[in-house]
């Protein structure tokens, strides 16, 4: 297909594959078979999604229960991340106009050291409730292949949405169709 005929997904996700980067799946993809060394691929949709405890990069702490009959946003990302760069103020900004109508966010952070996620956070004066991915965290949500990769909890605790690889700003902010 001509360079110019390409809309802006299929263009990304071109440059993803000729760099030697496939994208995974939109909205639902299979996991691979567990113990296979591989990264899950992204949780079906209206599977269930159980949330962990865990302390949040400010202190705080992110409790399941505060998350039920509510819509969760859990975005996995890195300060090292070039696409988590450019989607994670999109993921902010949607926080920040949604969180007094329920909204939920859990940031889980990749970085090897909480010190770089928390200045990178602070540089960028982020507000999303942001975590660690630890074993912990990891063994009751496991992250799936891709990053950045979102995925929407719904108000039933099923998933109604996931993502791996940049979204648009659009496609971000269309995220408050699930609250």
């Amino acid at each position: 297909m001509h360079p110019v005929l390409l809309n802006r997904r299929q263009l990304i996700a071109a440059t993803a594959l000729a760099c030697g980067t496939p994208l995974a799946g939109a909205q639902g993809g299979a996991s691979t078979a567990p113990g296979d060394g591989k990264a899950p691929g992204l949780p079906a949709l209206g599977s269930a999604m159980v949330l962990p405890e865990l302390t949040l990069l400010d202190g705080g702490v992110f409790k399941p229960a505060s998350a039920e009959g509510k819509v969760t946003l859990v975005y996995w990302w890195a300060s090292w991340c070039p696409f988590c760069a450019v989607q994670s103020p999109y993921i902010d900004a949607l926080w920040r106009k949604h969180r007094d109508r329920g909204l939920q966010v859990l940031a889980l952070s990749l970085d090897t050291k909480a010190d770089a996620a928390q200045a990178y956070l602070k540089k960028k004066s982020y507000t999303f409730p942001a975590g660690m991915v630890s074993p912990e965290v990891a063994k009751v949500l496991p992250k799936p292949k891709g990053l950045p990769v979102v995925v929407v909890r719904g108000r039933s605790g099923k998933v109604v949405f996931a993502e791996a690889g940049e979204m648009f700003p659009e496609d971000i902010e269309g995220l408050a169709k699930f609250l």
